[in-house]
């Protein structure tokens, strides 16, 4: 694999020696000096351009930096659709395990496009026309302090929903119910980042899809937390629900108390006993009661 120097060396030689690329900056984890450092970091890099046409009609031009596993450009993908903003990514895995996030970008966004992330750093500036930025910091990716609408919502999201878990696991359907079991989990996991929020003052970062969580999570909240995630019965996935239930509960409630919400217990309750009764229904119920 090709070390963190022969990497950069790459990306900011490739952009010396072409006229189009004025520009070099960097974001993503790489620059943030909170995230833990190894080898599966992206690179995330912006070439601001004079223009991008040159590069489009030229797809043959990223084989400079090394032999790829896989490629993805998003702005080509119609399964996808693209913002169309301008901009072009090439997604990049590299067979020696690299992988480069690399978007062009007009230079006339140079202004807005180094003050859009605070964990930015400027690699290279040809013109020396950039804008003088601060040292790289995550506060942007903070937990943010909810507010009681927010809060609310999350509560009667996880409730309703869960709902549509029960029903599908009733039927049968397990790939239903499990689609809805991840609806309700993006809800517990927020409630619990806001509860880290609370125990932090706010200053922390639980990373993408809260990979950071367990690092602010005492010890028995995370167990019960991984045992909230199912196999591939219906038995497996009624015991995360409850699980589920139980962790969001406990959660909610703490966050309630030390914000000053009002945390929903109707719906709570009713919804609970609910459940408890459609896992109970027969398998040829005519009627839910």
């Amino acid at each position: 694999m090709r070390t963190y120097q022969e990497m950069m060396d790459l990306i900011l030689n490739i952009a010396k020696q072409d006229e189009r690329i004025r520009a070099v900056i960097m974001n993503g984890s790489r620059t943030n000096p909170n995230a833990p450092k190894d080898a599966f970091q992206d690179y995330d890099i912006v070439y601001l351009v004079t223009e991008t046409d040159s590069f489009l009609h030229d797809p043959q031009w990223v084989d400079a930096f090394g032999e790829r596993i896989i490629m993805q450009t998003p702005e080509d993908m119609e399964l996808f659709p693209p913002v169309n903003n301008g901009h072009f990514a090439y997604l990049m895995m590299f067979a020696d395990g690299n992988r480069i996030d690399l978007t062009l970008v007009p230079i006339d966004e140079k202004e807005s496009c180094c003050r859009a992330d605070k964990l930015t750093i400027i690699l290279l500036d040809k013109d020396r026309s950039l804008p003088e930025i601060a040292p790289p910091t995550d506060e942007d990716y903070w937990v943010q302090r909810p507010s009681a609408a927010f809060f609310a919502d999350c509560c009667n999201e996880f409730w309703w929903v869960s709902t549509y878990v029960a029903k599908g696991l009733w039927r049968n359907e397990i790939l239903y119910a499990l689609d809805h079991l991840h609806i309700i989990r993006q809800m517990l996991v927020k409630m619990l980042e806001w509860q880290v929020g609370i125990q932090t003052d706010f200053a922390v970062s639980t990373g993408k899809n809260g990979k950071y969580l367990q690092k602010y999570m005492a010890e028995p909240s995370w167990k019960e937390l991984l045992s909230t995630y199912p196999g591939g019965s219906c038995e497996e996935a009624w015991i995360s629900l409850f699980a589920m239930c139980k962790l969001f509960r406990g959660s909610s409630l703490f966050v309630a108390e030390r914000l000053g919400f009002e945390y929903p217990a109707r719906d709570d309750q009713r919804v609970s006993a609910y459940l408890e009764q459609v896992r109970s229904l027969p398998s040829d119920a005519a009627e839910i009661f």
